[in-house]
């Protein structure tokens, strides 16, 4: 199928991880191939259009943009959703990807979230986990939701609590819910082989096989594993028996990671012959029975009741790192994916982390949680108290107050958008059509009722801003624009905002 651009049309869609190359124009020249989604984030079969235009298709597919043309699969489906990138939005939520009315965990976006990972990465113990939590408390950081990480387990696939690690998981459990906590734990599709669970999965026949018919050994970023096969619903019982006995002793929720369509293949022997995509997006369907929940890889979950975290980001102002958290998040909205998670603030990827040690840059730390404390999450791994200087702490803390007197706003969205599937945080150009606006990719609507746009770049205290036409509020003063740039004074962790009046 080949697609001319219509006269100042542009894209957007296909796979949160390439924000940062958006939005598509007739000025591109680059070949997009997502038949399999091999990207650390979330994919949708979706292209969308500021002239109303939706491309579609069940599977993902290759897209090539040649200066002014779109060349993709014939059997794609390419249809006018209306005149705007809004309209093309809703048309294609509707019939593609309806919102069900239904939300993660409100504690998830009222509350901060912390995750265990950088602090402890594959230790986790019962010790450091209670000391992280009670010196939350001291710094003076609020309480909220404690995402325990990879460690945990007594090994992949049998999930339970380590005993020569956790003395009394319960009791632990109890003793976080008391300091006001709620406990997530991290789980995966991956079961370690040569174990107990391994047989015991292997004898119920719920394991993927190769070609060969042998039990599938995948290769993946913690080494080789067994894989469930979610297309088999005794895996999936198998799997939620053991999710409930941790139900039973306090877990409110999981982080399910992995599932990742890489790590499936073609020639696969499962219960029901499906694409790798396909047993991506059954994992995250299986999550989504649990309100607590966290992803960072789905295919077409877009509409799903899930938080969707973007990948591990380095520590770093680049396009790994800070450069690429508002590009990201911003098509993670136009994709389905509107409950999104800007990764951990200061970083997600340890391996980064640990290189970086003795040289945290801490105006980064800081610039990151400006960016997050007005989208839908906000999340730390790295502890702010220990790894920043006191000064830089008190603009975490600054930011985690800038949220507090936005929260209802925030909140509000997100029921709304459980009704009617509109992100939360929107491109300029989902808001303001008749404005050129398209290729602003470092700013962003919170709704409909706030432009926010924090500083990215180091050393900067100053950044340009486009206020659209019309009257806006910047602290006491009302700007009235014709739709023009101008450069706008930012404080270290509080982003610009404008109220539109």
């Amino acid at each position: 199928m080949e697609i001319n651009f219509l006269e100042n049309e542009f894209w957007y869609g296909t796979c949160v991880k390439y924000g940062i190359k958006m939005p598509f124009s007739k000025d591109t020249d680059e070949t997009i191939d997502f038949r399999i989604n091999t990207t650390p984030n979330q994919a949708m079969p979706l292209l969308l259009s500021t002239k109303g235009r939706v491309i579609w298709k069940e599977e993902g597919y290759k897209v090539k943009f040649n200066k002014g043309k779109i060349i993709t699969d014939d059997d794609c489906v390419l249809e006018n959703g209306g005149n705007t990138l809004k309209d093309a939005y809703l048309y294609a939520m509707k019939k593609y990807f309806p919102f069900k009315n239904s939300i993660p965990n409100k504690e998830l976006f009222k509350n901060v979230i912390y995750n265990t990972w950088i602090e402890i990465t594959f230790y986790q113990n019962e010790d450091d986990i209670l000391n992280y939590a009670n010196n939350i408390i001291k710094s003076g950081m609020p309480k909220g939701v404690i995402m325990i990480d990879d460690g945990w387990s007594e090994y992949y696939g049998d999930w339970s609590f380590h005993t020569g690690k956790f003395k009394n998981a319960k009791e632990m459990i109890q003793k976080l819910h008391n300091m006001g906590f709620k406990v997530m734990v991290w789980i995966c599709p991956f079961i370690t082989p040569d174990t107990i669970k391994f047989r015991e999965a292997e004898n119920l026949d719920i394991l993927i096989k190769d070609k060969n018919n042998e039990t599938y050994i995948c290769r993946w970023w913690n080494g080789y594993s067994a894989v469930l096969d979610f297309t088999n619903p005794n895996a999936e019982k198998w799997l939620r028996s053991q999710l409930d006995e941790l139900m039973k002793i306090g877990v409110d929720g999981f982080k399910f990671d992995a599932g990742d369509s890489l790590y499936y293949k073609e020639d696969n022997i499962t219960y029901k012959k499906v694409t790798p995509d396909e047993q991506s997006r059954l994992w995250a369907e299986f999550g989504e029975t649990y309100d607590f929940n966290e992803y960072r890889v789905t295919f077409k979950a877009g509409g799903y009741s899930l938080m969707q975290r973007l990948c591990d980001k380095a520590h770093s102002w680049g396009e790994e790192g800070v450069l690429s958290l508002i590009p990201d998040v911003l098509l993670q909205g136009i994709t389905g994916h509107p409950y999104s998670c800007p990764d951990m603030i200061g970083g997600g990827e340890y391996l980064n982390f640990k290189q970086m040690e003795g040289r945290l840059d801490e105006e980064l730390f800081i610039r990151h949680s400006e960016i997050a404390c007005l989208m839908p999450c906000m999340q730390f791994s790295a502890a702010p108290f220990r790894v920043l200087s006191g000064d830089s702490f008190k603009c975490i803390l600054k930011s985690i107050e800038v949220r507090k007197k936005y929260i209802e706003y925030i909140m509000e969205l997100i029921e709304h958008t459980s009704k009617t599937g509109e992100p939360i945080t929107r491109y300029m150009s989902y808001e303001f059509s008749d404005e050129p606006v398209e290729k602003i990719i470092n700013q962003f609507m919170l709704g409909s009722k706030y432009l926010v746009a924090p500083i990215y770049e180091k050393g900067k205290h100053y950044r340009f801003v486009y206020i659209p036409k019309g009257q806006w509020r910047h602290n006491d003063d009302i700007i009235k624009s014709n739709g023009e740039t101008i450069e706008i004074k930012g404080n270290l962790g509080e982003p610009i905002v404008l109220e539109r009046l």
